[in-house]
């Protein structure tokens, strides 16, 4: 397989049609057939030893930001996505992610540039603490941890930012937990008022998770792929 025929795969799959100018799709073309593929979050120091030691084809960074090219191998592909990746594959609207929380009968909530970036759903009733750990588990841990007035969840909103208008919004909907990256401060007041419990996984967790459910597709859709994942930023 050739990087063009990724990239065209993943563009379609990643609807990066929906993004305008931002970068997804090839950062630099190269004609060497793709066996290993490396999934990365951003450039680091150590970041050539590991292409090095994985022996890689090809490169998909979600920032590319900062890359030095020459440092590469020439013949080394590399794949950039962005915003495509973060709303698609992280904390917005994602059924696959949905299935390990879960969640049924989704829901879009919120936009951005007439975007969806988030979903609600329904789960099995149980305890805040019961249906924490079940989130916690998947993504690896957290950052908030904040438990709304009742004791069981019934349905939950998972949405890519935390602004006041989105929190009243899942509460109009009767959300009673909100899971998001990183709490906002300016809308804790919405939240306390509103009743809805809060966890937050933190941005790194988030595109880390994104990674792997990344790696699953491409082998499920290339099973003669081989897929590495590079959790660090370093």
């Amino acid at each position: 397989m050739l990087l063009s025929e990724l990239a065209t795969w993943l563009n379609d799959y990643l609807q990066v049609n929906r993004f305008g100018q931002d970068c997804n799709g090839i950062y630099r073309n190269s004609n060497r057939p793709i066996c290993r593929l490396g999934l990365a979050l951003q450039p680091g120091p150590t970041l050539l030893d590991w292409i090095q030691t994985q022996q890689l084809d090809a490169l998909l960074l979600h920032r590319p930001w900062g890359l030095d090219l020459d440092s590469l191998p020439q013949d080394l592909g590399v794949l950039a996505y962005h915003l495509a990746f973060d709303e698609q594959l992280t904390l917005g609207f994602n059924p696959p992610l949905a299935i390990v929380l879960g969640m049924t009968d989704l829901e879009a909530l919120g936009e951005k540039e007439g975007r969806v970036i988030g979903m609600l759903g329904n789960i099995l009733p149980q305890t805040f603490e019961s249906y924490c750990q079940r989130v916690i588990k998947a993504f690896g841990g957290y950052e908030t941890m904040r438990q709304g007035q009742g004791d069981w969840l019934r349905r939950v909103a998972v949405v890519g930012a935390m602004t006041s208008a989105l929190v009243q919004q899942a509460a109009d909907r009767g959300v009673d937990l909100y899971l998001t990256g990183q709490l906002r401060q300016p809308a804790l007041a919405t939240l306390e008022s509103s009743g809805l419990g809060l966890l937050t996984i933190g941005h790194h967790r988030s595109e880390v998770w994104g990674l792997h459910c990344l790696q699953q597709i491409l082998c499920k859709h290339y099973p003669e792929l081989q897929v590495w994942v590079r959790e660090s930023l370093g």
